[in-house]
């Protein structure tokens, strides 16, 4: 006798607090733009438009070839990887890092804001997380089964978190907080007092810091984004991630790593040690290159200059067509009020995503709304300095006609 029964449903809820649903619609607006044959700026995703220089392809490509590269790597990265890392550190920011026990490779370091929260929370427990912030802050804890205690970002403290504002109960409770500096979708940028401060509550508080520094080598006008673990006593309560993606073009290859206080990069090591094999091992022998050359020949890897000399075409172009836009400090992006004939920035629910899509149908340029970064993140849009500078001042040839028409 046939039975029937309910359809189960193949989809976790917790995907709906993933928060990336966002960048899938806008894919779509790019398709129906397209089709419409419009030529698409993709001002979206924040993926480099180059790639690593020769030297780094070329260990690469050498690398590949070898026969024994295709065993499985070690889950933690290999020894030259993190020696190599660690080295970078302490050239770098001064840091003295133990690459046996503080350091750990990663496939990017979304990797490892993906999967950190599952290796040092329990669910049910609570973090602090920027709003607005890169999408995985927040979709890592509904992934872990965390609760987020949401940090305003405000354009009235300059969008920098205000550490005076979170009660004392949140910071009693809290597992860790998660900060950007410099940030994205926002360009904070902090001084070393600042951190001096976070690491003092975190100490007292017993609260493990999570600092994000994708964009350590994309500071502008001789700024140097600093880290964390320069703090004395950061090693105590901190956690770090770098990523290979922006600062030496090497999105694709995916690797970046971990490093800071030894208990929790354990955890993380011990997490991914049941999830994957780690990074392929030419693509760690690239990334010291990378990062050897870095050391040698900082100039030659330096992709500050490139998005800095970008930033200030498209900020002046913008402007003379009429929006005006702040000049980041530092990032591969600029966070933008809405133009005034879109009511600028503010908390309009939709405002954002209706002007992204405006702009996109009716121009190719695409643009990142505000609100996928968070509630906080509405009448304001991330665009990526991710195209030539001619297609830069050719964007904004399109979104003065596109204004003038509103």
């Amino acid at each position: 006798m046939k039975t029937t029964r309910l359809k189960r449903k193949w989809r976790a809820d917790k995907l709906e607090r993933l928060g990336s649903s966002i960048f899938a619609e806008v894919a779509e607006w790019q398709r129906e733009a397209a089709a419409a044959g419009k030529d698409i700026i993709d001002l979206g995703i924040g993926s480099p438009d180059r790639g690593p220089v020769a030297e780094v392809r070329r260990q690469l490509s050498e690398a590949v070839l070898r026969e024994s590269s295709y065993a499985y790597p070690a889950s933690r990265g290999s020894e030259a990887f993190r020696s190599q890392a660690a080295a970078w550190m302490d050239w770098r920011f001064g840091v003295d890092i133990d690459p046996e026990t503080e350091l750990v490779s990663l496939m990017g370091s979304q990797d490892g804001l993906a999967h950190l929260a599952l290796s040092i929370c329990n669910p049910g427990d609570l973090a602090i997380v920027p709003d607005p912030g890169y999408p995985i802050y927040a979709g890592s804890l509904a992934i872990a089964g965390v609760r987020p205690w949401l940090l305003p970002l405000l354009e009235e403290n300059g969008w920098v978190p205000d550490l005076d504002s979170i009660p004392e109960e949140i910071w009693q409770e809290a597992a860790f907080i998660l900060l950007a500096f410099p940030g994205n979708p926002i360009s904070v940028t902090v001084e070393l007092p600042y951190l001096e401060k976070l690491v003092a509550l975190a100490r007292k508080w017993d609260v493990l810091i999570i600092h994000d520094l994708a964009y350590s080598e994309m500071g502008f006008g001789g700024y140097k984004p600093l880290s964390i673990l320069q703090v004395p006593g950061a090693l105590d309560t901190a956690v770090e991630f770098h990523s290979f993606s922006k600062s030496f073009n090497m999105a694709g290859c995916r690797i970046g790593f971990i490093t800071g206080n030894a208990e929790a990069v354990g955890a993380l090591r011990e997490l991914k040690s049941n999830i994957d094999y780690g990074v392929f091992e030419p693509v760690q022998e690239a990334a010291v290159t990378a990062l050897k050359l870095a050391m040698t020949e900082g100039g030659k890897l330096a992709v500050a200059p490139l998005y800095e000399s970008r930033r200030d075409a498209f900020v002046e172009a913008l402007a003379s067509v009429g929006w005006p836009v702040p000049r980041p400090k530092a990032t591969m992006f600029i966070w933008a009020p809405l133009p005034e004939a879109y009511g600028g920035g503010g908390l309009a629910e939709g405002r954002a995503r209706g002007f992204a899509r405006e702009l996109l149908l009716g121009t190719g340029v695409a643009v990142i709304p505000g609100d996928a970064f968070g509630a906080q993140g509405e009448g304001y849009v991330r665009i990526a300095l991710v195209e030539e500078e001619a297609r830069l001042l050719e964007a904004a040839r399109r979104i003065g006609e596109f204004l003038q028409r509103k």
